[in-house]
């Protein structure tokens, strides 16, 4: 009586067991009712699956041991350089202040040589609404003048009579605003390239060491990479900062 009745709860167990899936690497729970066999899986949640692949260990970055293949204050400033480089360029080009104040150290080039605006002719504000710029004393320079004002990201149209502009000072719209920010982006992604070819110039130069470990060229190449990701969290929170205020948030 006994056997039977264990023969009763085994065997479909043993069949159905049998029958279970190839299952996979989810976690499983085999549920035993009766003669009835439950299975239940928990599966990984999407955002857990990627998490081992994304909890990397941050890079330490060791300026003694770079320096044995690279010169690290170099790569600092060649980094720093190309992030102030982008700042020179924000204040020269995006300025929102069509003003004598923006106007007057516009950059100029003439003859080779590099002046600014104030250097060479008379600004005057003529009114809320116009500013009026002399070139009595100077007038060659006034086509370089021209063009330095239409790429300066100023805004301005100056009217030309004789040896001096007349230009009126626009109302700063949405339209202007965003493409200032566009301009904006695109001296950022200059940046952010120019750190990148700098990062990648030193891990070929590396990569080409032939009397050092590879184990050591592996190592300060990740710390290379490590050390340009900071100049490019940097720059890019520089541009966020410009580009929220070109727009006025």
């Amino acid at each position: 009586m006994g056997t039977r009745l264990l023969s009763k709860v085994i065997v479909p167990i043993f069949f159905n067991t049998r029958k279970l899936p190839n299952l996979t690497r989810e976690s499983k729970i085999v549920v035993y009712t009766g003669t009835n066999c439950t299975i239940t899986r928990n599966y990984a949640k999407g955002k857990d699956r990627g998490k081992d692949k994304k909890d990397k260990s941050k890079i330490e970055i060791n300026p003694t041991m770079m320096s044995e293949l690279v010169s690290v204050d170099k790569l600092k400033g060649r980094c720093q350089n190309a992030i102030e480089k982008m700042k020179e360029d924000f204040a020269k080009n995006l300025s929102l202040r069509s003003t004598t104040g923006a106007i007057d150290t516009l950059p100029i080039k003439y003859d080779g040589k590099d002046y600014e605006l104030q250097e060479l002719a008379q600004i005057v504000r003529k009114n809320p609404k116009t500013l009026v710029i002399n070139f009595s004393s100077f007038p060659q320079v006034i086509p370089d003048v021209l063009k330095a004002i239409h790429n300066s990201g100023l805004n301005l149209n100056p009217q030309q009579d004789g040896t001096t502009l007349y230009v009126p000072v626009p109302k700063v719209t949405k339209e202007h605003r965003e493409v200032l920010a566009k301009s904006a982006k695109g001296l950022y992604i200059k940046c952010r390239d120019a750190v990148k070819d700098i990062q990648n110039d030193y891990i070929k130069k590396n990569k080409k060491q032939t009397t050092v470990s590879e184990d050591l060229i592996f190592s300060v190449n990740k710390q290379i990479t490590a050390l340009c990701d900071e100049y490019l969290i940097e720059a890019k929170k520089i541009y966020e900062t410009k580009h929220n205020e070109l727009l006025g948030k």
